[in-house]
């Protein structure tokens, strides 16, 4: 039998494994530990996790869904990359073949099919028989290939109307899906992976004051325009009235009145939370805060340098303190 001796109380527990390896079982008061390993708490899920992602999912949306419709391109925009490319491809492939086959069947009602050969015939679309060079004649106007073998006649005024309705059906699919694609690859969300946030905050003296502070770092050469730090502190409260507010967010000043929350994050900085008696940790003690359970979010923004001209923001959010041991 081997003991695993719990550490601090809250991190680890005395458990013991029996030598035929029937699994975890508690360790009684006389039996003496052999082997001591450490067994640590398993962690709490979070509301923010370290690398940013909220734990956050909709549920119970009912016919609210519709409202994802109503602002469609937002939508594709914050969807996988998987969905994107699959709407991308889905949207194309639907929109050439109906456009093909409209052509197709303009040569159909003609009769061009069958007088495609004739030698004194004019048709509606030159050297279009079939669906196949129909397909190839749409694609080679839509991608403005022109090759010179295929093209239309002036003796088909149904067919100017198609061609015309196809440039602008074209323009349309071809704004709406490249920007799409365009805009979620100019999305800076990898940029705040070179931003360095410290693993843990602490709580000390600092210029005569009980300080919370936490360091923040730029790994890249480039800077950030305008960054500015922002610090949430989520936390379960009942109100007076006793309602519960299970994830009531509070502000943590960073220094808001002094303009310190405004960075120059050209080497690691500090940020400092003085506690003080408008901080929401001034009424807890070391032991209080020990059991206490909140999480404090800090959310640091910017302008990339280099897409300053561009409507472009790098967010870097992150989840310090999760549930405080």
């Amino acid at each position: 039998m081997s003991a695993l001796r719990r550490k601090f109380g809250d991190d680890y527990q005395v458990v013991t494994t029996s030598s035929s390896g029937s699994g975890l079982q508690p360790q009684g008061p006389g039996q003496g530990p052999q082997q001591q390993q450490l067994v640590p708490k398993k962690k709490r899920q979070r509301f923010v996790d370290k690398n940013g992602r909220c734990n956050v999912q909709h549920g119970n949306l009912g016919s609210e869904t519709s409202r994802y419709l109503s602002d469609l391109f937002t939508t594709l925009v914050d969807l996988k990359w998987r969905w994107n490319l699959f709407i991308f491809i889905l949207t194309y492939t639907v929109a050439w073949l109906f456009m093909a086959s409209m052509w197709w069947v303009i040569a159909y009602t003609r009769g061009d099919l069958n007088k495609a050969h004739v030698g004194n015939y004019t048709p509606c679309v030159a050297n279009v028989y079939n669906f196949p060079s129909a397909f190839l004649f749409f694609i080679e106007t839509e991608a403005t290939i022109g090759y010179g073998y295929r093209y239309i006649t002036d003796k088909c005024p149904e067919g100017i109307i198609l061609f015309l309705f196809q440039s602008i059906l074209g323009s349309i699919v071809d704004a709406f899906l490249i920007g799409c694609m365009f805009i979620k690859m100019s999305q800076p969300k990898k940029r705040a992976e070179t931003l360095m946030f410290s693993e843990h905050a602490v709580i000390s003296m600092r210029d005569g004051k009980l300080t919370l502070m936490f360091r923040v770092g730029n790994l890249r050469n480039s800077h950030m325009v305008s960054a500015q730090i922002r610090c949430k502190l989520l936390k379960s409260r009942q109100t007076p009235e006793g309602e519960f507010l299970p994830l009531d967010q509070l502000e943590l000043d960073v220094g808001f009145s002094t303009g310190a929350d405004q960075l120059f994050l050209v080497s690691p900085l500090t940020i400092c939370h003085v506690i003080d008696a408008k901080s929401p940790f001034y009424d807890l003690s070391q032991r209080s805060m020990q059991t206490e359970q909140f999480e404090i979010v800090v959310i640091l923004e910017g302008i990339v340098e280099t897409t300053v001209f561009l409507p472009a923001e790098s967010h870097g959010q992150r989840s310090l303190v999760g549930h405080s041991p």
